[in-house]
């Protein structure tokens, strides 16, 4: 049985965020997503990427399959950097808890992830590990080169 692991990330995350932009009635990026930063230590908004959105809760998905349970804490301080404060040392900033948050309760309402019954932070459901199964057993048919992984 082919994983999310068993495939590069890079692939995946793409693949699930094509799969959710057809999905366009519980997934859809807020008003606020062209000008809203990914965190404080980022100087400007993503603008490289048009549908960064997709990307974002993507990727999510992806962490909490991989690390589930897991909280929006800890999602914040994977997804954060470090802040450039000029002359004075970097120091590590969370991410954006907005982003993470909505991005979460969109994935809930579609039934890919739900809150743990010890509170613990969310996990992934079998509907949704059955999603992200399927586009790595696709992701690793295409290309004849993961049969390494």
């Amino acid at each position: 049985m082919v994983t999310a692991q068993m495939v590069p990330s890079n692939l995946l995350i793409e693949a699930i965020s094509e799969e959710l932009k057809e999905n366009e009635k519980i997934f859809i990026p807020p008003k606020w997503a062209d000008y809203v930063k990914l965190g404080v230590s980022n100087e400007n908004a993503p603008e490289q990427r048009k549908d960064w959105w997709y990307t974002r809760v993507a990727s999510v998905l992806r962490k909490i399959y991989i690390y589930g349970p897991i909280g929006i804490i800890h999602l914040r301080k994977m997804y954060g950097g470090r802040k450039n404060r000029g002359s004075k040392p970097e120091r590590a900033r969370l991410g954006s808890g907005a982003v993470i948050r909505l991005a979460v309760h969109q994935l809930e309402k579609a039934g890919y992830i739900t809150i743990a019954s010890s509170n613990e932070g969310r996990i992934i459901t079998p509907e949704g590990r059955r999603f992200v199964d399927t586009l790595a057993y696709k992701i690793k048919q295409e290309l004849p080169e993961l049969s390494i992984y």
